[in-house]
């Protein structure tokens, strides 16, 4: 599983080497604007608020660890997104996504088998916030590739497949509280299906 350290040092490397946009007072005030955007502002998609990295042209960066509740499958995701100028409530960003599945026990072609499997997959994220309430949909595709425990030459064990969740987050200063539905059209990447809430409460 990448660990929150791994993914802090993406964020970082990320943050260092992303183009910086043009100088704040040229753009008319762009610097005024992220003064603006306090803790409580953080994108309506964002994980916990701490860990949500601002650039100076703008764009923020999200990212977080995944696990499954049955610990199959590991992973991360980062998501980089912007708020518009002229609707700062409006969260708009693009996910990418890397998940590890391991003996998973799964359908392929009617046959019953135990298949480990990675996933690449990409989703466009759109949210809004209305005081300390977001929301928020995305939607994209994945490709994945799998690998039988007990190989079956006559399988295909690739193939790509529609990613759609939905989510919503409560925040306030002393707590953040998340939830989050996803789900994967093929039937044989089921056990990607993940409902998961959480409550943060930062010391």
């Amino acid at each position: 599983m990448t660990s929150r350290h791994t993914i802090a040092s993406l964020l970082t490397a990320l943050a260092l080497t992303a183009p910086l946009g043009a100088n704040a007072n040229e753009e008319g005030g762009i610097a005024d604007n992220l003064a603006r955007q306090t803790h409580s502002q953080s994108p309506a998609y964002a994980g916990q608020p701490e860990d949500v990295i601002r650039l100076d042209n703008g764009i923020t960066l999200d990212g977080r660890d995944v696990e499954s509740p049955d610990g199959y499958t590991s992973g991360f995701r980062l998501i980089a997104g912007y708020s518009p100028f002229r609707l700062p409530q409006l969260d708009l960003g693009a996910e990418f996504s890397y998940q590890e599945s391991d003996e998973v026990p799964t359908r392929l072609e009617d046959q019953s088998l135990l298949v480990n499997t990675v996933t690449l997959g990409g989703s466009l994220v759109a949210g809004v916030r209305m005081g300390n309430v977001g929301i928020y949909a995305k939607s994209g595709m994945v490709s994945w590739e799998g690998d039988a425990v007990i190989p079956r030459g006559d399988i295909d064990e690739t193939g790509t497949t529609r990613v759609q969740g939905f989510g919503a987050r409560l925040q306030f200063p002393s707590f953040t509280s998340r939830l989050e539905l996803e789900e994967y059209e093929a039937p044989n990447m089921a056990h990607l299906n993940l409902l998961t809430a959480s409550i943060n409460i930062p010391f």
